[in-house]
């Protein structure tokens, strides 16, 4: 797996998981230079083809709202995903991380509390453009 810095282009060539695959009618040339310009973001290679891509928006110098792009991917490539996630939000000098999974994806919200997200809010109504609920979690650092 091979860690490079996120490029709006990786989006055209990102199989979705079916848990994110609503997103795909987002994946507009505008969108992923959105994504450029927000903050600090990555993408996971395998072979030359984005497997995973994630990254903050940054809110204001403390907070910022982590989002990731992910394949359908079995263990031996989502293992080395988690461990890039887990480094890059080690590394962000930024008091407050907060981000938001569909009530429903189970293994989503496994996944963001083994990064070391706690539930702020278990149901947020109406949270996405398609009118889905949403919990938030937030990652606190005590000292930046």
């Amino acid at each position: 797996m091979e860690i490079v810095e996120f490029e709006s282009w990786h989006l055209e060539h990102l199989q979705l998981q079916e848990a994110q695959s609503y997103m795909i009618s987002y994946f507009t040339p505008e969108y992923g230079t959105l994504l450029e310009k927000a903050g600090p973001s990555f993408t996971a290679l395998h072979q030359g083809t984005p497997k995973a891509a994630a990254g903050i928006v940054m809110c204001h110098p403390h907070r910022a709202l982590a989002w990731a792009l992910l394949s359908a991917m079995g263990p031996r490539h989502f293992l080395p995903v988690h461990r890039a996630v887990q480094a890059f939000l080690d590394r962000q000098a930024i008091r407050r991380i907060e981000a938001n999974v569909d009530v429903s994806f189970r293994q989503g919200h496994r996944w963001i509390r083994a990064l070391g997200f706690e539930l702020e809010a278990a149901r947020m109504r109406a949270y996405s453009p398609e009118g889905h609920d949403y919990a938030l979690y937030s990652r606190i650092k005590k000292e930046v």
